[in-house]
């Protein structure tokens, strides 16, 4: 097979479009991953909060590991089930995102658990935020690139809140970051 030289303007216009195909792909019911580990995450967050707020006992952080627990297998059922297609380079590009995301949120947790004192919820909101926000800007969609944002700026609630509550506002910023823009991609998606 002879590759073809693009022009400029040729690549430009190929660039743009894969950005496109992964903008309706994502907008075809794509927001699901954000709803799956926004959901799971604040669900996860409610439990820890109320068995170790009405507790005392610390061992409930242990099902912080509820999260991957639920969202991995959730994540290879859902990813079985859609509509194969054309996995375009800007779709892998979000996917090597979020798994160096994802393996830096189980280390620095696990490092927490185990390890070192750490502020576990601001770093893992941080993280999270940037993820969120990198996939916005790659995909151009701005609901995600904001709540990314968004999920930067509240993260520092997670120093300031002292107490068990910091837990629920590590739960509110997941709504905000992952959960309501995961909606918006969804509904986008089916208005199409």
């Amino acid at each position: 097979m002879e590759e073809k030289k693009l022009s400029e303007k040729e690549s430009l216009e190929l660039i743009a479009q894969m950005i496109r195909n992964t903008q309706q792909k994502l907008e075809r019911g794509n927001g699901i991953p954000f709803l799956i580990w926004g959901y799971t995450t604040v669900a996860v967050s409610v439990l820890v909060w109320y068995l170790f707020s009405s507790t005392g006992n610390p061992y409930w952080n242990f099902l912080w590991f509820l999260i991957p627990v639920i969202g991995f297998p959730t994540m290879m059922w859902n990813i079985r089930k859609q509509e194969k297609g054309i996995k375009t380079y800007i779709d892998k590009v979000i996917s090597y995102v979020w798994i160096a995301f994802g393996v830096a949120g189980i280390v620095v947790s696990t490092s927490a658990m185990f390890i070192w004192t750490l502020p576990i919820l601001f770093i893992v909101v941080l993280l999270m935020s940037v993820g969120t926000a990198i996939t916005g800007l790659v995909i151009q969609f701005k609901p995600i690139i904001f709540s990314g944002f968004a999920g930067m700026l509240l993260s520092y609630l997670c120093l300031l809140v002292k107490g068990y509550e910091v837990i629920l506002v590590f739960a509110l910023i997941f709504l905000v970051m992952m959960v309501i823009p995961g909606h918006i991609l969804n509904w986008k998606g089916r208005k199409k």
